[in-house]
């Protein structure tokens, strides 16, 4: 884990940050709300949409007094403190992906919608020194699957954004032409929607009924290819390059490397699910549904554990050497919360411990994760993604993570994990 905070904010003594002025979270919520997609909001399934948006660099809050000078995060050890967890601000990256399902006429499925930011603050523009103009180029890998080639990527004048939406559609291009609406085909037409069913893939039913019984495998070995897994990662590569593909933003030839990570289960995101007839001895049957399991056939699978670096608090408040492991989840504390309308739990982090944030009651809220510490294997990214009733997130130790509320009504969770 690479340290990459450009700054954590010193507090005055005294002081409490303004968090009702230009807070991180609305910020979050606003490029969701600013997330174009190419084909007419019918066709999308919005509850299921999931956002990825490229994070260039954050600020945290220092901690408060006594400890006000204490800027570097692995030396901040009072747990009691949460001004130090907080965001201050961020900078958004120049890489936007959103992934999700469609729906059209008889037929549904995934697509990945990726986007460039447009503007003069770009890597690419900056390289060129100026603007890239009416396209740029796209090299992608989606799983273990590449393009072929570079794609052209044009200028979406709705966004201000270059944006390109493959779908899933596994018909002829004509046919999935002919039943988009007009907005629909003016993407198609400018190639800014476009089937790729080997790209992007739907090739799994992950319903309760095709994994039921002690004889079907866990979910994670259905389709691990399918671009929309309940609950297997998905890893996408990425490269961008000008019209001409002479000049490059490719992280020096490494390409930037995403991931939709949240750990997010409940009623249509299991591991496996069965029935158990008298379970424990009682009478009639039980329906069960693995979430988060560390017995069984899911031993050893690394979900609940974690491993620790040298700054970090084990379960018993202890620091120790690099790269020590607990195959447990240390749990301190269990808390029931109601978000009010409109509120949000903030932008933050927990240097140390894990948590689970469960909703209880009947709404859904937006449930947002990242990494505060730039990961050897991606980039860091605020994902977004819907938290449904009887849903939960697992939060490891350092996810940057906040929960939106963004109805009118009250919003019931039950969270519980170690304290930092």
């Amino acid at each position: 884990m690479e340290i990459l905070h450009e700054e954590v904010v010193p507090v005055r003594p005294g002081a409490t940050p303004d968090y009702s002025h230009d807070n991180p979270v609305v910020r979050v919520l606003g490029m969701i709300e600013n997330a174009v997609l190419a084909a007419a909001r019918e066709c999308y399934l919005f509850e299921e949409l999931q956002y990825l948006f490229s994070i260039r660099s954050i600020q945290l809050y220092g901690p408060s007094a006594p400890d006000s000078a204490v800027l570097d995060p692995r030396a901040q050890d009072n747990k009691c403190d949460f001004q130090k967890q907080n965001v201050q601000s961020f900078t958004a990256g120049d890489t936007h992906l959103v992934r999700g399902k469609v729906s059209l006429d008889n037929w549904t499925g995934p697509f990945i919608r990726i986007s460039y930011q447009a503007g003069p603050d770009s890597v690419l523009a900056a390289r060129l020194g100026g603007s890239p103009g009416p396209a740029i180029r796209l090299w992608m890998k989606v799983g273990e699957v590449a393009l072929p080639g570079l794609v052209s990527v044009p200028y979406d004048a709705e966004s201000g954004r270059y944006a390109i939406e493959f779908w899933g559609w596994q018909g002829s291009p004509a046919n999935l032409r002919q039943a988009l609406d007009a907005r629909g085909q003016a993407a198609f037409d400018r190639g800014a929607l476009v089937p790729n069913p080997t790209l992007v893939q739907a090739n799994g039913d992950f319903s309760r009924e095709a994994l039921d019984g002690d004889n079907v495998p866990s979910a994670l070995n259905v389709a691990p290819n399918d671009a929309l897994h309940p609950v297997r990662r998905l890893h996408i590569e990425a490269a961008w390059a000008d019209a001409s593909g002479n000049v490059w933003d490719s992280m020096d030839g490494a390409n930037h490397q995403f991931e939709f990570n949240m750990i997010l289960r409940g009623w249509e995101n299991f591991l496996s699910v069965g029935t158990s007839r008298n379970a424990h001895g009682g009478p009639g049957a039980l329906e069960y549904r693995n979430l988060l399991s560390n017995y069984g056939k899911f031993a050893g699978m690394g979900e609940l554990a974690r491993t620790l670096p040298s700054w970090s608090f084990d379960a018993f408040g202890n620091k120790g050497a690099d790269n020590r492991t607990e195959p447990f989840m240390a749990v301190d504390y269990a808390d029931l919360h109601i978000i009010r309308p409109n509120s949000a739990i903030g932008l933050h982090r927990h240097r140390d411990n894990q948590e689970i944030f469960m909703t209880i009651g009947d709404r859904a809220g937006l449930m947002v994760v990242g990494d505060w510490a730039k990961m050897p294997e991606r980039e860091r990214c605020f994902e977004v993604r819907t938290l449904r009733s009887g849903s939960l997130a697992l939060l490891k130790g350092g996810n940057l993570h906040a929960l939106i509320n963004p109805s009118d009504e009250d919003f019931f969770l039950f969270t519980f994990g170690g304290y930092d």
